[in-house]
Formats: structure tokens, sequence, C-alpha cells
């Protein structure tokens, strides 16, 4: 995705551990931004957290489990970094946050669907939001969740000042939350008047105005933190946000021809297994966990590796991210094909099992406890490997980048052997069947954002 400004350190979580701090005053002094409204967070330099490589649920984190009083972060006040919140991040793409429509004068100014994603990809680099924005331009983003959520804190991270008079951080920061629908019922949820950070790797926490379930998200981003010129350009880095979520259902939508000549998609689904090709001819493979598509393909012609994490919309296109040779993950947005021949060389059934890159197989947050939402796709991969009765099976684990090398290896490990059970206690024979943790060490994606390391946390299948 298209950024401005230097990538910082990720967090996807909340800080917690607070000591009261007085505002900093932005960029150079004189700023005519009012003293920060809400609660700065700061982890320290070279801090590991207490879960370090821990998988967010591998594609999502564990359901249900509040926060106690003592994670709360109080307004007017800034984290020493002693501990991070054991919360994962419910507001990105890649948990299956669905950006629906873009509107506000910045509309008109720059922001469209691929601002609404990089506003929920899980990284803090800067992007530029709206150019030419008047003082009190605002934008607002909907977005669908993946299923009722009641949040209990949401943060922006990375709130800093370039050295140029004509681009700043947005100021204000609205969040809004419905049960209704994408049209109606907004209450407003939580709010802040940005101010910029003191130094990098700083997030500030939003000030929490009702807690609700919700179904739909307004965020409304409004002004710059720093205005010297008559227009300018505002930057926005990412929404975070923490709280309980019902588990999502499994979509059954990926099934269908989205696009048109030989941009596009054909898929075909199969419980938590989807099939197809892309672009005509290049065949594809991945698996489905609550709305999201997980997938890899090649082109046959020139080797190039694609991955693809896709949801269906309401109304029935296909919106996500692709990213081709390693490249950095751009929109993808194809609506529906009813006719017309089907293009893809052949569409075998979709299975999972020997060779399979398992993306749906889910885990309670820094934990090697499968989630019950899981069981189609262990269901499926069962009968795989009951039918392939020669074949001597090893479980790879594979995690993402946050934390130390150890602990990733040893949380791969621990999950890896834990599918293995599973299996076992359907039927396989534990002769067949081992585990081995990979760590961190073979990334498939980039670690600079949620979509990428949404991808790296996998289970592997591998036969012999």
């Amino acid at each position: 995705m298209r950024g401005a400004g230097c990538r910082v350190v990720s967090a996807l979580v909340l800080l917690s551990g607070l000591v009261t701090l007085p505002g900093c005053t932005p960029r150079g002094g004189g700023s005519e931004s009012p003293q920060p409204d809400a609660t700065l967070g700061a982890q320290q330099p070279g801090q590991e957290p207490p879960a370090p490589g821990a998988q967010p649920g591998s594609d999502g984190g564990a359901s249900g489990g509040g926060s106690d009083e003592s994670h709360q972060p109080a307004p007017g006040s800034i984290s020493t970094g002693q501990e991070l919140a054991d919360h994962e991040d419910l507001m990105t793409f890649a948990r299956g946050v669905i950006p629906l429509s873009v509107g506000g004068a910045g509309a008109k100014l720059g922001a469209q669907m691929e601002e609404a994603i990089e506003s929920i990809d899980g990284s803090p680099t800067r992007f530029s939001l709206v150019n030419k924005g008047e003082r009190g331009t605002s934008t607002e983003f909907v977005y669908l969740l993946p299923a009722s959520t009641t949040f209990e804190g949401f943060a922006v991270p990375s709130v800093l000042e370039t050295p140029s008079q004509y681009t700043t951080f947005t100021r204000v920061v609205e969040v809004y939350g419905s049960s209704a629908s994408a049209e109606s019922g907004f209450e407003l949820l939580a709010s802040a008047t940005l101010t910029a950070h003191p130094k990098k790797d700083q997030q500030t926490h939003l000030k929490l105005v009702k807690t609700k379930p919700v179904k739909w998200i307004k965020l409304k981003l409004s002004g710059g933190v720093l205005v010297e010129q008559e227009r300018s350009t505002f930057q926005f880095s990412e929404l975070i946000a923490r709280g309980n979520q019902d588990v999502p259902e499994l979509s059954a939508k990926f099934s269908g021809r989205w696009g048109k000549r030989n941009a596009g998609f054909e898929l075909k689904q199969q419980g938590a297994a989807v099939n197809g090709c892309y672009d005509g001819v290049a065949p594809l493979s991945g698996t489905v966990s609550g709305n999201i598509l997980k997938a890899r393909g090649v082109e046959p012609r020139t080797k190039v590796v694609s991955l693809f994490v896709l949801t269906v919309m309401p109304d029935g296109a296909i919106r996500g991210v692709r990213s081709s040779n390693g490249a950095p993950f751009k929109l993808v947005d194809f609506t529906t094909l009813s006719d017309g021949a089907a293009q893809c060389p052949s569409l075998a059934a979709p299975k999972v099992g020997c060779g399979s890159t398992l993306h749906g197989v889910n885990f309670d947050y820094n934990s090697a406890t499968i989630r019950a939402d899981s069981g189609v796709l262990l269901g499926q991969l069962y009968e795989s490997l009951r039918a392939d009765k020669a074949a001597k099976v090893v479980i790879e684990g594979h995690t993402s980048s946050e934390g130390s090398d150890d602990y990733n290896l040893d949380l791969s490990k621990r999950r890896a052997e834990a599918v293995v059970a599973e299996l076992v206690k359907r039927g396989i024979p534990n002769s067949r069947i081992s585990a081995q943790g990979r760590g961190e060490a073979t990334p498939i994606a980039s670690n600079a954002d949620e979509t990428g390391r949404s991808l790296n946390r996998r289970v592997e299948v591998k036969c012999n």
C-alpha cells in the first residue's frame, strides 16, 4: 500500500501501566491545537512484549474474554511500557473488517477505498489521507465488522509531524458504532483531539464515550494537528481497537466469477477450502476463516507468486488486497460476473490435505488452544488424510515476526502439536503424524503490516 513518512514498530495491542504526563507542543511550537484529551501510549525501546510472537488468533484472536479495569488507559496519561495488555487489534482488514463506503469532503480530495483499507491495515506507517484539504476537511469511512463487537478501547499510533509546512497529521478522530445498519443508528463510541507524539513508537488512546455491541463502525477524521497553509495534505496511520467479538460465521460466498476479460477471479468453495484461478490462467488455492479468504497462486508461465486476502461484499462484489512477487499489497475490487464462458483451464474440487497451507486453524490469543471455529477446516483435513492412508504426515506451525525467535519457535511447535492432537483424537494413527515448529523462519509475506503477518501465521501439511 502506498505510504508517506517513516515506518515505525507496529503495536497491535493497547498499552497499560500508566503515569500522568502533561501535554506536549507539536512541530516547532506555536500550534493552535489544544492539549490532548486522550492518552499517549509508549513502548520502551528494546522491550519485548510478554507474549512475543503471539499469533493474534491465527486469523483472529480469542473470542470473548474481557479485560480487567487495571488495563484501562486513563485519559491524559502516558504508558511506562512496563506491560502490554493481552489483547489483539480487532480493527484490521485481515480480521474481516470490510470497508463499505467513503464519505465527507475528503472523498473528493483523494480519500478512496484504498485509504479506507490503509486506515485498518495493522501498520503505523503514515499515509496521505487527503490532498489540498481545508482546515476543517472531514473524511468518513464506514466498515462492516465480521461479527457483533463490543469495543473497550481505541488508539491511533505514530502521530508524528513532517518537516513540511504543507503536510500535517489528522487532528480529530471520532469513532461511531451502529447495530442497525451501515446508514443509520450510529452513536459516538470514542474520540480524541490529537497532538504530535514527542517520540516514535507511541499511541494516543481515544476517550471512550460508550460501550455497546455494534456491527458497523464509522471512522471520522477531521482537520490537521498543525495547519499552516490554506490547503494542506492530511496524513493518518491506523485505528487500533480492542474488545470482545462474537465468533464470525464461516462465509459460503466464495463460489462464482468476478472481474472482466483476463482480470478477476473464478472460485469454487467447499466448506473452508477454495480452489480457482485469477487473471484467467493462474491457479490458486486457499482457506476461508470467517468472512476472509486467504489464498496463494502461481502464474504458470512466469512462476510469479501472488498472495490474496479477499472478502465478498454484501452486494456480491469481491474486494481485498493482492501482492505479486513480493510487492506491497494493492487493492483489488471486482463486481460479479453472471455470463460468459469460464476462463479457468480446469477447476478441481476444493480440498485440503497433503501440500495444503491452512490459514483457518484459529487459536486463542497467545495460546495453543484451538478455537471452535476451526472445526470445519480440521474436519476436512482429517477426512483427506484418513483417505490417504499411506502418507506420513508432518504438521508444520509458522508464526509472524513479533517477539523473539525462541518464543515464536516454541509457540509454533505447541500449535502444531495441538493440531496433531486434534487429528489423532479424530482418528488419524499417532504413528502416521508428527508436529514441527518453524517459528518465523520461513515467511511467505512481509511482516510490515497485519495483512502480511496474518498470512505468515499458518499451518502447513507436509506428506511423504
